[in-house]
């Protein structure tokens, strides 16, 4: 990944980086050291309460550079953001991935960049500034193609640069439905080795949709925010996946989480009044299922260099209205029957369809908390079959 040019100076053509070229971002920002994409409005940050969500919506899960050209190679400068997490294994480095013509052509990486230093502990982050990296994707096809090049889902990334030998133009929307998803650190991707393997990105290949994929990191909280940000985007095709966030974070308890739930699905109707509209309930999660939030690192994990997570809430309180999984698919499906007597294009998909117990045993989360890869495609495959059925069938 060295910056030395693979052709003459003169062959190559520099494209700005504009929203045009970009797809799965609700906005763009140009800052002094290149683009940075976001997931939310600028309207929608300026409301955010914590650094965590902050974060988690400028790394570009589903967001992918959109290109029509005949170039043969194309190289991207970027600055990507490494995460310390103090005490912690090391995180893998993101993965750019090119595809042609929807088919994976090349991977490449960014070694380093700018490094946030985090500690749990403390709450303290400290910012080192690191260098551009030049990412290279040679011998391409010299016909006329579509180009796409998908962003680490994890690792915030500045664009820099956009370089090729051919000129570039975006690439036309070709008519495909427009999936809008939110959901929690499962659906932003968490251990999913690469951008496309996440598994909103596998159900989106699968079901020939666009993706706009507005899972956050441990923020799937019912933001007001983000209902008006998936009320003010385009869509044809729309799921919320809530729950497991709402238990880890212990962020409210059951008479506050119904009216939430009713809320941010009233405030998408605002803007999607007969969108297909899909409400998914959590995924398996022994740790959580009967046992409520919040979750916390296993510091005798860490000590031995793993990443693990444990419940530490009381099973006896959620007589008093503490939230577990088993409380909120039960309360999901019941609110969804509800409103599905006046909204025929709501519909219910429980997450034990796409992970269940018998999932678990052959594919355990290797955390406690988050799926691996293969799970993760997986999930994406069941997703495409069930739920892209379920927006065409009756409401569940």
């Amino acid at each position: 990944m060295s910056t030395e040019r693979i052709h003459p100076e003169d062959d190559w053509t520099t494209t700005p980086i504009t929203a045009e070229l970009l797809r799965g971002a609700l906005d763009v920002e140009h800052t002094e050291r290149g683009v940075l994409p976001h997931r939310l409005p600028a309207r929608a940050r300026e409301q955010i309460p914590d650094d965590q969500l902050a974060m988690a919506q400028s790394q570009p899960s589903g967001v992918r550079l959109a290109l029509r050209t005949r170039a043969t190679a194309v190289e991207l400068d970027v600055v990507a953001t490494k995460r310390v997490y103090v005490g912690a294994p090391p995180r893998p480095d993101g993965v750019y991935e090119l595809l042609v013509d929807g088919r994976l052509a090349g991977r490449a990486g960014a070694t380093d960049g700018d490094t946030l230093t985090i500690d749990p502990a403390s709450g303290t982050v400290q910012t080192r500034t690191g260098p551009v990296r030049t990412l290279r994707f040679t011998e391409l096809p010299g016909d006329e193609k579509d180009v796409e090049i998908w962003l680490p889902h994890d690792e915030s990334t500045l664009l820099v640069a956009l370089r090729t030998n051919a000129p570039v133009h975006p690439s036309p929307a070709g008519g495909r439905k427009v999936w809008l998803h939110h959901g929690s650190s499962i659906s932003h991707g968490s251990n999913a080795r690469t951008p496309t393997g996440t598994w909103p990105a596998r159900a989106a290949a699968l079901g020939k949709v666009e993706l706009i994929n507005l899972g956050f990191g441990g923020s799937a909280l019912l933001d007001p925010f983000t209902a008006r940000a998936m009320r003010d985007t385009e869509a044809d095709l729309i799921s919320v996946k809530v729950g497991i966030n709402i238990v880890n974070t212990d962020a409210m308890r059951l008479r506050a989480f119904v009216p939430a739930v009713h809320g941010f699905l009233d405030t998408i109707r605002e803007g999607h009044p007969t969108t297909p509209l899909l409400v998914v309930s959590p995924i398996h999660c022994p740790i959580h299922e009967t046992t409520p939030g919040p979750s916390a690192a296993d510091l005798g994990a860490m000590s031995e260099g793993r990443l693990r997570f444990v419940a530490t809430g009381d099973p006896a309180q959620t007589a008093a209205g503490k939230l577990t999984l088993t409380v909120i698919r039960d309360e999901l499906a019941r609110i969804v029957r509800q409103r599905a007597a006046t909204d025929p294009n709501l519909h219910y998909l429980d997450g034990l369809e796409l992970y269940g117990e018998a999932d678990h045993a052959e594919l355990p989360l290797p955390d406690d908390l988050h799926p691996d890869s293969a799970t993760h495609l997986r999930i994406g495959e069941r997703f495409a079959r069930l739920a892209f059925g379920a927006f065409a069938g009756p409401a569940g």
